[in-house]
């Protein structure tokens, strides 16, 4: 699989580098460690900052070898550093992690971005955990962003514990829930109930939520969760209606399917898959501007 991904991002790469600048970076791909690593870092004053923009077809064969994986909206730079890291030498797991660590522990923003972003792609998946939580609580967004959002590795190795504090962190930022890979196959009842806490505390501020985070909370409906798809379904906001619609429809319990029977102009539609969650997945959340 690793070697698949090399072959495809390069294919990625060599489709929008110069001459000169794939003839760097290819014999960076080919050299000693230290050289690579060299590389790796002084990236950026060899390769212009241009955006990868790949085909449709590419972006397929990449998340069919490594589903959940994305390079959309990637600098140049972010990409090829990607690509060195994936070149580099795994046969003797200490000299390797070691030099991976080194990376880690000498980076800057924009370094830390392309080692989390290529985790998925780093051999020894398990030996990079502790940094992968430990970019959770970075205070620097783009370094966050890079472990949340179109990451496979976290829905992979994270502990339920870690998962959600991932999540968590990413609805309380604003940011769009629906890029985490994993999000429904990794649901849990822990997180529903915290997530109903938040609702609380948002609602009594006079705050909103963002309808997206009720999709994790379909499967563990009970008596207490309904009471706020109630409230959902009296908001003035219709998102927040066709989100209870959406978490009723989704949902085993049958004092959730009642409900949603009351509504039958929401019901119908559901039913009819003239509206799903993907209708609901904003970018521009705004959630603490308040309800009025």
């Amino acid at each position: 699989m690793l070697t698949q991904i090399n072959s495809l991002l390069w294919e990625l790469l060599s489709a929008q580098l110069t001459t000169s600048e794939a003839d760097w970076l290819s014999a960076k791909g080919e050299a000693e460690p230290l050289e690579l690593m060299t590389a790796f870092v002084a990236a950026p004053r060899f390769l212009a900052k241009r955006t990868v923009k790949p085909t449709v077809q590419q972006t397929i064969e990449l998340n069919e070898i490594l589903p959940g994986f994305s390079v959309e909206d990637w600098g140049i730079v972010r990409l090829s550093r990607v690509w060195l890291l994936s070149c580099l030498e795994a046969a003797d797991k200490e000299e390797y992690c070691r030099h991976i660590e080194t990376l880690f522990d000498t980076a800057e923003m924009n370094e830390l971005v392309a080692l989390y972003s290529a985790l998925p792609v780093l051999n020894y998946p398990e030996k990079w955990l502790f940094r992968a939580t430990d970019a959770v609580r970075s205070n620097m967004g783009v370094v966050f962003d890079a472990i949340a959002l179109r990451n496979p590795y976290p829905t992979k190795h994270f502990t339920e514990l870690a998962w959600n504090q991932l999540v968590l962190k990413t609805i309380f930022n604003d940011k769009p829930i629906h890029f985490i890979v994993g999000l429904d196959e990794r649901a849990n009842k822990n997180l529903a109930l915290t997530l109903s806490d938040f609702a609380h505390e948002r609602w009594a501020a006079g705050r909103m939520v963002a309808p997206q985070v009720w999709r994790l909370v379909s499967k563990f409906l009970n008596e207490e969760l309904l009471s706020d798809i109630e409230q959902l379904f009296r908001s003035p906001s219709v998102h927040d209606q066709q989100a209870a619609a959406l978490t009723c429809h989704h949902s085993d319990y049958q004092p959730a399917k009642q409900l949603l029977a009351s509504y039958p102009d929401l019901e119908t539609i559901v039913q009819h898959n003239q509206l799903t969650w993907t209708h609901l997945e904003f970018i521009d959340l705004n959630t603490y501007v308040p309800n009025r």
